[in-house]
């Protein structure tokens, strides 16, 4: 038998969190939402059997509820991509309501002018409905107000490189972001976005600054440089990735300020910050300004984004 090879790199594991938000099981392995549906769809047919059995026999009554019993049963056990098949049809249906074509619109949707024609209207569909932002504004921190559902606060994260680490660092790195998980007390979100570049800002820069340097062979560089970059940015399909973390506070019960829900993303954002530095991630929260550039953005993704405001870090 040939020794192991030392050289080798080990596999690296870490230890998942528990899925917190899992329901718990209260009769068996039912849920408490599932045994409420359940027990309400049994005492309705147990009721229509109760008012039906002087005039239908018991085989002739099971026959007609076993189709109506057996859609209850996968209406409160079923799953779709991880969600209960109740939650997931009425999620459907709500989208199904909802319109498509919304715009900001504040003073409301004026009526189309009356020199339009009827087969114009009718062939340009129903009218779009104004669009009601989730939050109510951002303070002076960058903490957006989302009214009833509390107060939100954003940063932007840089990436790590897995492929240049050895087995022994993917380990640490991943053990380190594993602890953060781990030590999570509210609402997190990790969101990967693809965003619009605009490299013109940074080639103009470069131009600038280029007759600045010190060896005629650096300007020339940057020169070249300069001009690599504005000939990208004559192409319509540069996109990066930015990767937001968003911690939220749900609204404080009666008796509390309100503000302090704000402070405490602030302070769940800085606690990121120095649980993630340990897995080389850089986390910059945004202020006010930054904030309502990203929401902007977000509404309007075709706008570019200047490299500048992107966070440094190893890209992967």
């Amino acid at each position: 038998m040939n020794p192991p090879d030392e050289t080798a790199e080990a596999p690296y594991a870490t230890r998942i969190p528990a899925d917190i938000s899992r329901p718990d099981h209260l009769l068996g392995p039912f849920t408490a939402r599932q045994t409420v549906i359940l027990t309400i769809a049994g005492l309705v047919l147990y009721g229509g059997w109760w008012a039906t059995r002087s005039v239908m026999t018991p085989l002739a009554y099971a026959v007609m509820v076993i189709p109506i019993a057996g859609a209850v049963a996968a209406l409160a056990l079923g799953q779709r991509e991880g969600i209960g098949l109740d939650r997931f049809l009425t999620a459907a249906l709500r989208h199904a309501r909802t319109p498509k074509r919304r715009v900001h619109a504040p003073e409301g949707i004026p009526p189309l002018p009356s020199v339009v024609p009827d087969h114009w209207a009718r062939a340009a569909g129903p009218p779009p409905t104004t669009m009601d932002m989730p939050y109510d504004g951002i303070t002076a921190d960058g903490v957006l107000d989302l009214g009833g559902e509390g107060t939100a606060a954003l940063a932007t994260c840089s990436t790590v490189n897995f492929e240049l680490r050895s087995a022994a660092e993917r380990q640490g790195l991943t053990a380190a972001f594993a602890r953060w998980l781990n030590s999570l007390t509210g609402h997190t979100q990790l969101l990967v976005r693809c965003h619009r570049i605009d490299l013109a800002p940074l080639a103009d820069t470069l131009q600038q600054d280029a007759a600045a340097l010190p060896h005629p062979a650096l300007e020339r560089a940057a020169r070249s440089h300069a001009e690599f970059l504005a000939n990208l940015a004559t192409g319509d399909n540069l996109l990066g990735r930015q990767i937001v973390l968003v911690a939220r506070e749900e609204t404080p019960p009666h008796g509390l300020r309100r503000h302090t829900g704000g402070g405490r993303t602030l302070q769940r954002l800085n606690e990121a910050t120095r649980a993630l530095a340990a897995a080389e991630i850089a986390v910059t929260p945004l202020d006010a300004e930054r904030t309502a550039a990203l929401v902007g953005t977000t509404c309007n993704p075709d706008t570019p984004i200047p490299t500048a405001a992107e966070p440094e870090g190893d890209r992967s």
